[in-house]
């Protein structure tokens, strides 16, 4: 066995961060084994700043953003003939950019992110276009696909006051549908500004270079005005909550979701073991058991959503033939107690946290993740979080996962999905 430590030490990421006159953050990181630059954008702009009656913008920014800007009619044809790619995400957190090319090519991803930065060209025939797109990717993903409205039924349940209550698509098409220009004007000047973001790049770069080129890009992009995140305090869960729910689905399923530690508690580390210990993998607690050994469920997982503020911790299961939902939450409280009630094996927990320190370690193999990666801790305030977490990871004990699963798994906790058909 490599000793945790080794791993640790092979992965160090050495960065350099820096703060433009405009609020910028930079982060840079050269890697010399690579020919390939990576330059990552992240918004502080994700699902959490609407409004709940103007839900999905974040999400419909994310198509908006690979439209026409003041110099660049067509971003991705700009970026494919640079010999590079690119993509982007949202959630409930943040929205992020990345481009990937040859290194000497950087230059044309920071021009190209400087313009749409810089602004966009705003036309209602775009913005009709983009609505159709993401008006479509709604139907087909959360009302036409089996079991594709589960987070507006769970989101609904487990917050009452957070935004986090609706699904980063949002809460309904028609709130897309219904979004004016001036509207998508003013949340692109308040949200998608360079006080608002962070920019990191990862390749065999100069980073002396690198800061002087974003600087000369970027620098002159005027900041927006100061923002703060919604913070509403979400009211402690007093008593079990479910729904049911009906479907064109092939088999019925439950799911059981947990408020859970958000990405910058004490306790975030052991939640996310407990997720593997539950089900990541052939040798995990419900998988062996449920699945395998007693053959009582043909899937089931566990995971937990990793948002900046308490998250949720879900349990997905889908039961064998003859074993009514009632009985397979019944079936999966017993293992939740045991693991609340007993102390997981040492060795069992050595296991999970190799196989974790692993796909940490390969994980960041790829420029990309480095680039993201650098991009998310530095947006979570801790930027060598990127270098720590293997240790964070070790440092938890058998005892905190029995006292956490203790915290999490009570009855009164529960928010339960029953999805038949």
């Amino acid at each position: 066995m490599i000793p945790s430590k080794s791993i640790y030490l092979c992965r160090m990421v050495h960065y350099e961060r820096h703060t433009l006159a405009n609020g910028l953050r930079v982060i840079i990181h050269r890697d010399r084994s690579t020919p390939i630059a990576v330059l990552n954008v992240l918004y502080n702009a994700g699902s959490r700043v609407e409004s709940p009656q103007r839900t999905g913008l974040a999400h419909l920014f994310e198509h908006l953003m690979f439209s026409e800007s003041q110099h660049v009619s067509d971003f991705d044809e700009a970026i494919q003939h640079a010999g590079g790619d690119c993509n982007a995400f949202t959630n409930t957190d943040i929205t992020n950019f990345y481009d990937m090319m040859p290194v000497e090519n950087l230059e044309t991803a920071l021009w190209l992110e400087s313009d749409r930065m810089l602004g966009l060209k705003f036309s209602q025939e775009e913005l009709d276009i983009q609505k159709k797109v993401v008006i479509e990717e709604f139907k087909e993903t959360s009302l036409d696909q089996p079991y594709g409205d589960l987070w507006h039924l769970m989101a609904d349940m487990v917050y009452q006051q957070h935004p986090y209550r609706w699904p980063t698509i949002g809460l309904t098409p028609d709130h897309i549908a219904q979004v004016t220009l001036p509207e998508i004007k003013e949340f692109f000047a308040t949200w998608y500004r360079p006080n608002n973001a962070i920019i990191s790049v990862a390749g065999d770069v100069d980073p002396q270079q690198v800061l002087a080129r974003i600087d000369a890009w970027f620098g002159s992009i005027p900041a927006g005005p100061p923002v703060s995140l919604p913070s509403l305090a979400e009211p402690p869960q007093t008593h079990r909550r479910e729904v049911n729910a009906t479907g064109k689905v092939p088999l019925p399923a439950l799911y059981m979701g947990f408020r859970c530690p958000g990405r910058l508690d004490e306790n975030y580390y052991t939640a996310d073991l407990i997720t593997d210990i539950l089900a990541n993998g052939p040798s995990s607690r419900l998988y062996r058991k449920l699945v395998v050994d007693r053959e009582l469920f043909s899937h089931i997982d566990c995971y937990q959503t990793g948002t900046l503020d308490p998250g949720v911790l879900m349990i997905e299961a889908k039961p064998a033939p003859g074993i009514h939902l009632d009985d397979a939450e019944a079936i999966i409280w017993e293992e939740l107690n045991l693991l609340a009630s007993a102390r997981i094996a040492d060795r069992d927990l050595e296991k999970i946290k190799n196989k974790n320190e692993a796909a940490i370690a390969f994980s960041e193999v790829a420029v990309v993740h480095k680039a993201m990666n650098l991009a998310h801790c530095e947006w979570l305030g801790q930027p060598d979080l990127i270098n720590q977490e293997i240790e964070h990871y070790r440092a938890v004990s058998t005892d905190q996962v029995r006292d956490v699963a203790a915290t999490i798994f009570q009855p009164h906790l529960a928010n339960v999905v029953f999805y038949r058909q």
